[in-house]
């Protein structure tokens, strides 16, 4: 049960956060005109430091933080599939970040799916890119709240019944009205707090438990006697789905809105190069937390059946004094409020720059588009309040699931398009359809899992199943279509139509 110590800290958290958010303002460079670019990309003013907190912030979740070690805690080695997938991504950001911000800089891109309309003057594409990144995006959004309700009521800090709604409400509250008012600007002086908050109690927990345990000799010692078996260890039959689960997040990853918003908001690609190799800063904090739903279970910490994400909660209430375990579930709800933050508005973002301008209201002014968007925003997070007070946990985690296989199915159109225009839109409409229904039936056969059999041979990821299905329609229509003679939309971004790696894209000017 939380004393008055855990609770005073953990509300001196919070409420720094809140202070934070009001400052957001400070960080306006100059009084301007409303611009969803301003309000959505901060007018792409961000620094390596900023952008780095809030990329950072943006990706690793409190629901990472509480699924991670949950898994860990329940399943041994699988788990620690995300510490390669988030290195692996930073490659691949490297690369594709930083010549999609030199893209969207040039013709003043907001989306992904505005890169898409420009790429292949394909109206139509660009509109199911859009959706399908605000699909992806909502359950992930919900997910972040349910990953502070459960972290929190682990620790005996989170009401029950009534008074818990509320205590949600209220975070979300407050968060609503930043982000409402400060647009990027509030979730990304957020972050640094986040930053803070989540380095200091990590480092400080993990010095905690190896020095009552003895070293991370012992704790792998005692989780392995509690699991047994080679738990611990990967079995060659759990390869091949580990290693295509952590290659295909890492693409699937970067197609989300939100990652492509925080990146957008940089202020140039060498910012974005910089950020990418720094990454794994982030990685090791997610290592570090796996690492503790493996001491969790040395520890003898009984999970409620169901609930494996308490596990480290728990272990942080037993081990911890008062004032640090507020620390740390301060820092976890901090975690989940940045992330929250960012989805909302790239989710108003995509909705307001490839739904409402292009089909609804084409000649809305840059005031009224912000305006809209912050409407979407706030419904967005009220949305996801509802949604998780109002149906079952398992919901928001299965749609969750489906959505990092959906969100993979716009890679060919996003990411291939940054080096090749020669996939013809039609063929990669077509290839998209078949991805995410695939994708969809294969995980929903398999029980909502995400890891399903390939015939008789290895399990694998479904979402890089349907990705490579996705692109074999989309190839082989192109082939069709050409020969066919079928007409391609205009290519409005400059870049070579054939695949070009070597080039290197124009830098671009800073616009703080």
């Amino acid at each position: 049960m939380a004393d008055g110590a855990m609770t005073a800290t953990f509300l001196a958290v919070i409420g720094g956060a809140s202070l934070l958010a009001v400052t957001a303002r400070r960080l306006h460079p100059s009084e301007k005109l409303p611009s969803l670019e301003g309000w959505a990309l901060a007018d792409r003013s961000l620094g390596p430091v900023w952008t780095w907190l809030l990329l950072g912030g943006t990706i690793f979740t409190a629901y990472t933080f509480a699924a991670i070690p949950g898994l860990a805690y329940g399943n041994g080695a699988p788990a620690f599939f995300a510490v390669p997938y988030t290195v692996i991504v930073c490659p691949i950001a490297f690369v594709l970040l930083s010549r999609l911000w030199t893209v969207a800089r040039r013709h003043g891109y907001v989306t992904a799916a505005d890169f898409v309309r420009g790429r292949y003057g394909s109206a139509p594409l660009a509109l199911v890119v859009a959706l399908t990144g605000i699909l992806a995006t909502m359950p992930y959004l919900a997910l972040q709240l349910l990953g502070i309700r459960a972290v929190l009521a682990a620790g005996g800090v989170y009401p029950r019944g009534a008074a818990g709604d509320l205590l949600m409400v209220a975070l979300f509250a407050g968060l609503a009205v930043a982000t409402y008012r400060h647009g990027l600007r509030a979730p990304t002086v957020i972050s640094a707090l986040k930053a803070v908050a989540v380095f200091v109690s990590l480092t400080a927990v993990t010095w905690l438990v190896l020095d009552r345990l003895g070293g991370p000799g012992a704790v792998f010692d005692g989780a392995a006697e509690r699991l047994g078996g080679p738990a611990l260890l990967l079995t060659p039959e759990q390869q091949p789905a580990y290693a295509t689960l952590a290659f295909g997040s890492a693409l699937a990853l970067l197609m989300y809105p939100h990652v492509l918003t925080a990146g957008f908001a940089a202020n140039g690609p060498q910012t974005l190069r910089k950020v990418s190799v720094a990454l794994p800063a982030w990685t090791g904090l997610l290592a570090l937390f796996g690492f503790l739903g493996i001491a969790a279970l040395a520890t003898g910490v009984r999970a409620p059946a169901g609930g494996a994400e308490a596990a480290v909660p728990m272990l942080v209430d037993r081990l911890m004094p008062g004032p640090l375990a507020g620390l740390v579930f301060g820092a976890i709800t901090v975690g989940a409020l940045v992330p929250a933050a960012v989805m909302s508005i790239a989710a108003a973002t995509s909705f307001v720059r490839n739904v409402y301008v292009e089909y609804v209201h084409p000649t809305a002014t840059p005031k009224r588009q912000v305006r809209i968007a912050k409407a979407v925003s706030l419904t967005a997070k009220v949305g996801a309040v509802a949604f998780v007070l109002g149906l079952r946990d398992q919901d928001a985690i299965n749609l969750q699931l489906l959505g990092g296989v959906w969100i993979l199915q716009i890679f060919p159109a996003v990411a291939v398009g940054l080096f090749t225009g020669r996939l013809h839109p039609r063929a990669l409409l077509a290839g998209w359809a078949v991805g995410m229904l695939a994708g969809t039936c294969m995980v929903v056969r398999e029980g909502f899992s995400s890891i399903v059999p390939l015939g008789s041979g290895p399990e694998i990821y479904a979402g890089l199943a349907a990705l490579l299905l996705n692109l074999t329609v989309a190839v082989a229509g192109t082939v069709a279509l050409e020969r066919l003679g079928v007409p391609r939309g205009a290519d409005l971004t400059g870049l070579p139509s054939r695949l070009s790696v070597g080039r290197r894209p124009e830098t671009g000017a800073n616009n703080p």
